[in-house]
């Protein structure tokens, strides 16, 4: 056998053992005691992230997964419910859980936290991935230097998002952040999106899936999705399934979306099982382990080689604090956050964008001083309105008192003309410069003695 087959058929054995990682330690024990969704198991050794099965009386085994031990316990954390589970029942080491079977197979297809299809079809895998990926040397990292077109008016325009950036899509419950991610899955130019539903409703699942993808959005996408009655484990396995299948498709070369709705559901999964493994609470019941998980997942995403993830993850902020721990920490861990806001989407403005508490940390790198500058004059009158609008709601304000609220009163409903953008019409991102610039020239022309409606008809051309 020559040198060069002898190499050939070594590295192909080694790639068979990656994929097939034999168990660790002492491969049976017995099932000890059962309190909530945490299990103990005494006679196994098997390190943290270890798979395993759990027999169960005429039902198909439990599969559960290693998250610590208590002396020569471990604690075991389970995908599914524990019906059926009997004391002393057995539990084998299957596999280590740290590889994620990904293909090219995957586009178009919806699969849980486990990686198995949901739409009962077929899939066939060949290739591995890590699923808590590797840590990446910053130096191997590619700056931010283009913008991304997500299709969406106010974000182009206003708030640029970068290829390879992360940014965080911060709203309460019902205003909108679902429809505004199927926006941004559909009008996008990435070359693949990599949807993660974590803790939706199973109805919403369906949903997503068939109206805000549709079938030629479906064609360039994956889905995970574990819906709300999955268990902890499956919601948390599902994050980092769905970031181990974008850094597959980076690896390739190509421009990756992923959409993670939401990063709250993720970490509040993992605070069940910090809780259960015995780890205390530190703040709002959330233990050290998520405020250290969260960076960790974020981190992977970026420009590395010749392709790039950019990331948008949502953050569900309870009662629109924007103080709650988890939006806290989302906030400075991402490179820019746009914030909805309620009042708008009361008031019929969709997407509910606020563009004053909302940023772009990367625009100023990826846009011209002239782009700058427009959407600078844009947010000064937003926010000078904003400020100003108890005074103006009341009528305490007098017109001539003060020239920046006379423009703002007068750019009012240009501006909100200007945020208003149909869920199923599209734009692109040379368009939302020209009707930026429109509006900017509309202003200046006007300033001395603005007209709501004047500004209106010369904006207004340019949005349709």
């Amino acid at each position: 056998m020559s040198n060069t087959h002898f190499q050939l058929v070594s590295q192909r054995f080694a790639d068979l053992a990656t994929k097939n990682p034999k168990p660790q330690g002492n491969a049976f024990g017995r099932l000890v005691r059962v309190a909530g969704g945490r299990l103990e198991v005494s006679g196994l050794k098997a390190g943290i992230g270890a798979r395993c099965q759990i027999d169960r009386e005429g039902m198909t085994p439990l599969n559960a997964e290693v998250i610590g031990f208590e002396g020569e316990r471990l604690l075991l954390a389970c995908e599914d419910t524990t019906a059926g589970v009997v004391p002393s029942a057995l539990v084998r080491v299957e596999t280590i859980s740290d590889q994620v079977s990904v293909g090219d197979a995957l586009l178009g297809r919806i699969v849980d936290g486990a990686g198995r299809p949901l739409d009962r079809k077929p899939l066939v895998l060949d290739e591995c991935y890590p699923l808590r990926g590797k840590t990446l040397n910053p130096l191997d990292r590619s700056a931010i230097s283009e913008p991304l077109d997500t299709g969406v008016r106010a974000l182009n325009a206003l708030l640029t998002i970068g290829i390879g950036q992360r940014v965080g899509l911060f709203a309460g419950s019902g205003i909108g952040k679902s429809t505004l991610l199927g926006m941004i899955t559909r009008f996008s130019n990435a070359d693949v999106v990599v949807v993660s539903l974590v803790g939706e409703r199973g109805r919403e699942v369906k949903e997503f899936v068939e109206d805000s993808l549709g079938q030629d959005g479906l064609k360039r996408a994956v889905v995970v999705a574990t819906p709300a009655d999955t268990s902890p484990l499956m919601r948390v396995s599902g994050c980092w399934r769905a970031t181990a299948i974008a850094e597959y498709y980076r690896d390739q070369g190509l421009n990756v979306l992923l959409l993670m709705d939401s990063i709250t559901r993720f970490a509040q999964a993992q605070r069940e099982l910090s809780l259960s493994a015995g780890e205390p609470p530190v703040s709002k019941g959330y233990t050290p382990s998520v405020f250290s998980m969260i960076p960790n997942l974020i981190e992977r995403a970026g420009i590395v080689g010749r392709g790039s993830i950019t990331a948008i993850y949502t953050v569900l902020v309870e009662g629109d604090d924007l103080q709650d721990p988890i939006a806290d920490l989302a906030r400075a861990s991402l490179d820019g956050h746009v914030v909805l806001s309620r009042q708008m989407a009361d008031a019929g403005v969709y997407p509910a964008i606020d563009i004053e508490k909302s940023v772009s940390r990367s625009m100023l790198q990826i846009t011209e001083q002239k782009h700058q500058d427009q959407a600078r004059v844009f947010r000064e009158l937003y926010a000078t309105y904003e400020q100003n609008k108890d005074l103006i709601s009341l009528g305490a304000y007098r017109q001539g008192s003060d020239n920046k609220i006379d423009s703002s009163i007068a750019c009012r409903e240009p501006i909100m003309e200007f945020l208003r953008q149909p869920v199923d019409t599209s734009t692109d991102f040379a368009s939302d410069l020209v009707a930026l610039q429109n509006f900017a020239d509309a202003v200046d022309s006007g300033i001395e003695s603005p007209s709501s409606s004047s500004l209106s008809q010369e904006i207004m051309p340019a949005q349709a």
